[in-house]
């Protein structure tokens, strides 16, 4: 094929895949979320009609027992580390919060979180795209509640995640998985991601241990929605409490807890500075 040929074939190519990103027919919320199609983890609202994810997170009850335990959160600032496809953060805004900003690493998730603050009419709630411990380091703001779900155990130093959650916030709620050799060895799909000794990390005031979790090939997956990196750390459920009040968190209540959750132990902890 000559040159001008080639070049031509190319540039044919190039343009039919540029005509294939337009979108024909009415505007609808479909259309917005099929740009993600079959990457969606949630269930989007029924109020929108729309076919998304299953897991029901835009109902989750770790927010509602949240909201209940402190009497309402109608006023508060909020900062939400990992929004996901901001379901929790469209439960915080519609709860009453005042405002909420909402920080994600993964760029795919943070433009699925764009989708959804659009189609749900979201006001009160920025996205932020970028690293939630970098955030936290570097910001002048300060919030009255810090939401932290499904964020820990992704951490490749979940005790510094803490230790700046206590920096920039006065309450935390934390949702986590974590380490418990008897309990996730009844899991032979998790148990074997943790296949390397614990490493030992000195707080200053006292070791914790870090279990080394691979990830493999569940990085296959474009809707993947863990860490950007290849193995991360999970703490055990005492070095978790142990931490939360090294931090500054002296109040701590466990709203919830599922020793049989099939992706490892977990507890959903509020904790408050008093």
């Amino acid at each position: 094929m000559a040159a001008n040929e080639q070049g031509a074939t190319t540039a044919a190519s190039e343009a039919a895949s540029i005509i294939d990103a337009y979108v024909t027919g009415f505007p609808t919320a479909q259309k917005a979320v099929d740009l993600f199609k079959g990457e969606w983890s949630s269930k989007l609202p029924d109020e929108l009609g729309v076919e998304s994810g299953t897991a029901g997170l835009f109902g989750d009850a770790r927010i509602v027992q949240m909201v209940e335990a402190l009497g309402g959160i109608v006023g508060a600032s909020v900062l939400e580390l990992g929004p996901l496809e901001g379901a929790h953060t469209t439960m915080v805004e519609r709860a009453g919060a005042a405002s909420v900003v909402a920080v994600e690493a993964n760029s795919r998730a943070y433009l699925k979180c764009l989708i959804v603050k659009e189609v749900l009419g979201l006001t009160k709630s920025r996205f932020l795209l970028g690293d939630i411990n970098a955030y936290m380091d570097e910001t002048p703001d300060r919030f009255d509640i810090c939401v932290a779900s499904g964020v820990l155990y992704h951490q490749t130093d979940p005790f510094e995640m803490l230790r700046l959650v206590s920096k920039v916030a006065n309450t935390v709620l934390l949702w986590t998985h974590y380490y418990d050799a008897a309990l996730i060895g009844k899991l032979p799909e998790i148990s074997e991601h943790f296949t390397t000794e614990p490493i030992v990390r000195d707080t200053g005031d006292f070791e914790v241990r870090y279990y080394p979790r691979d990830y493999r090939q569940a990085l296959e997956w474009t809707g993947f929605c863990g860490a950007g990196v290849e193995r991360t750390y999970w703490m055990t459920r005492d070095d978790i409490m142990s931490s939360l009040k090294l931090v500054g968190f002296g109040r701590l209540d466990v709203l919830n807890e599922n020793l049989e959750h099939r992706h490892g132990p977990c507890f959903t902890v509020l904790g408050r500075k008093s």
